[in-house]
């Protein structure tokens, strides 16, 4: 699924500040982890390709595993950058009134827009998808029954899905 124009995102800068800070946790644990078997959240992210022949597997995954989990810190990387406008540190200034300093950033409430190239696209949605996987894993989440909606650990899972779903359907047009 590959966009052929520039798709314009929508989110607060109090979003952005979580979603950059949800990325890097993401490439810490990319960087912190030597082989996708040493935890199982980023084992999910290199599945097995011959699920019913484990030898296989492993030959498959020693071959492809580096270049898979490195897409995944360039995507990361890649949405972190798209970010940093919206989740700068705020410039404070004279306001050559009084001479009293004022935040340039705004509220946190305020919208940002984002516009994303076509490869800026494809980085957030692998990215985005990754980072689901990573916290389905955490979260226990094999089936829709997994959910618990009381659970405000969700919440988190939950609006990475409406952001995904919502690139999606930029992407496709909807």
């Amino acid at each position: 699924m590959t966009p052929d124009r520039i798709v314009v995102l929508e989110l607060t800068r109090l979003e952005a500040l979580h979603l950059a800070g949800l990325v890097t946790q993401f490439d810490e644990l990319l960087d912190s982890t030597e082989q996708a078997a040493d935890d199982p959240a980023v084992a999910r992210l290199v599945p097995d390709a011959y699920a019913e022949d484990p030898d296989a597997s492993r030959e498959f995954r020693s071959v492809t595993e580096a270049d898979l989990l490195s897409r995944r810190r360039s995507d990361a990387a890649a949405v972190l950058e798209s970010l940093r406008p919206a989740t700068d540190e705020p410039h404070p200034r004279e306001d050559g009134e009084d001479g009293d300093l004022v935040d340039d950033a705004g509220d946190l409430t305020d919208t940002v827009t984002i516009a994303l190239d076509p490869e800026a696209v494809n980085a957030w949605l692998r990215a985005l998808a990754a980072i689901r996987l990573v916290l389905a894993s955490r979260l226990g989440i094999q089936t829709e029954d997994d959910h618990d909606d009381d659970d405000p650990r969700f919440g988190v899972y939950d609006w990475l899905g409406y952001r995904l779903d919502g690139l999606v359907r930029a992407v496709s047009g909807d």
